[in-house]
């Protein structure tokens, strides 16, 4: 925790306190992370309507995602919007409200325009822009929280338990859907994914009319008056602990292959269904949440630094199980030991990533790690595909996700020590 923070006068909220705070912000994630455009409940539908009713190929349904996903490149941006403006004068509450009615109003929109390639594109772009706004909100209250009151370990423990369960969820039930939705035609299909949106967003919406006091009488306005955009700006560009942490964040989800090659290679070599494809995906998502809450514990116990480099070294060869599979039962054990492995490491990242926050650009750093996630998520989706159709084998995938995860190892050198020096809790009267 930096000692700016510190001094500013943080203090650890009783466990009543603390357990409403996290029942507030799951609430919220669980809405975002079924309406999200970019994934959640309606990201594997989308994927199946574009290879199977547009017949688009691996290498065209990437390039789909990357052309639609494209304002996720400014989510900086944003964030930052977030840090710096009050819609309503509600602050996080009035971009909730705001903008998850927009997103409803949209969602309803594409729901009764007419399918085309040219029409879902246009649908994600202005959806996903949208949805960036209330995301900012969620992710810079979360952080802020977090930082205030020296639990950024049992914070990453909520976000990452809470986004794994949904999107089990979201996952099974995407995948049972696309298999519906295949016997009807795309427009239909279409219509009801995106009703189903404007439904989910429009609660979001009145989410954010909602004050409850323990969350929001606990966050302290560190904003300070007349500082101008350029100097918050300079302030973040100036401030060092967080490009080791981004360029963590980064090299963990380039991961190449393991999006569009690895379904495809499920499906043409495995025989797998888009029913399938989602309970492999759930069965990954729900390996982790075991090692999620053995962070919760661990997180108070010991200090960041150990975390780091063990749950690192663990996560290195996360993805070399997938070398060992040759049907669609296997892929499913195999995503178990891969999960778990996962855990640890996911949670201590994004702890790192709160603690390294500038005050009051908590939006805009969580932000940048979201633009960074879909940078090199895409691109390495991207390169996977490529390196795939070049070799008709999904082992040189493996072998490069895991060269990629190593590279963290030396990274970890470059984080400052007072940021690791402490569990949460702790941070107070150590830094």
């Amino acid at each position: 925790m930096s000692a700016e923070i510190a001094a500013e006068g943080s203090k650890i909220l009783p466990g009543g306190a603390r357990w409403r705070i996290f029942f507030y912000l799951s609430a919220l994630i669980f809405l975002l992370a079924f309406a999200s455009p970019s994934g959640g409940l309606i990201d594997i539908p989308i994927s199946f309507l574009l290879k199977n009713k547009l017949h688009l190929t691996a290498v065209q349904v990437a390039q789909f995602r990357l052309i639609a996903g494209l304002p996720l490149f400014f989510s900086w941006i944003f964030g930052f919007l977030r840090d710096v403006w009050s819609p309503l004068g509600m602050r996080d509450r009035g971009f909730l409200l705001l903008f998850g009615a927009a997103s409803a109003v949209l969602y309803f929109f594409f729901a009764f325009t007419p399918v085309a390639y040219a029409t879902l594109l246009a649908a994600f772009v202005l959806l996903t822009s949208a949805f960036l706004f209330v995301a900012s909100a969620q992710n810079g209250l979360t952080a802020t929280i977090g930082q205030q009151h020296v639990m950024s370990g049992q914070i990453s423990v909520a976000l990452n338990v809470v986004g794994s369960l949904t999107a089990v969820a979201a996952l099974l039930v995407g995948g049972h859907l696309s298999d519906v939705l295949e016997l009807m035609n795309i427009h239909d299909a279409a219509r009801i994914l995106f009703l189903f949106g404007a439904g989910i967003m429009a609660l979001v919406a009145v989410y954010g009319a909602w004050r409850p006091a323990v969350v929001f009488d606990n966050v302290r306005d560190e904003h300070r008056q007349r500082e101008r955009p350029r100097e918050n700006i300079t302030r973040l560009l100036r401030h060092w602990p967080i490009y080791p942490a981004l360029l963590i964040w980064l090299l963990w989800n380039f991961a190449p292959g393991s999006a569009t090659p690895l379904q495809y290679y499920m499906q043409n070599t495995l025989h797998a269904n888009g029913a399938d494809w989602g309970k492999w995906n759930a069965v990954f998502a729900a390996s982790f949440i075991p090692t999620f809450l053995a962070y919760g514990y661990l997180c108070r116990r010991f200090s960041l630094r150990p975390l780091l480099w063990w749950g690192t070294v663990i996560a290195v060869p996360q993805m070399v199980p997938l070398l060992f599979i040759h049907s669609i039962a296997a892929a499913l054990i195999a995503a178990v030991p891969m999960g778990l492995m996962g855990g640890i490491s996911s949670a201590a990242y994004i702890d790192l990533l709160i603690r390294s926050c500038p005050r009051a650009l908590q939006g805009t750093t969580l932000m940048i790690s979201s633009t960074l996630l879909f940078m090199v998520t895409r691109f390495g989706d991207l390169l996977g595909t490529a390196l795939y159709d070049r070799f008709s084998n999904f082992t040189v995938c493996v072998i490069a996700i895991t060269v990629v995860y190593a590279l963290i190892l030396p990274t970890l050198l470059f984080v400052p020590k007072h940021l690791t020096a402490s569990a949460d809790g702790e941070a107070l009267q150590r830094d």
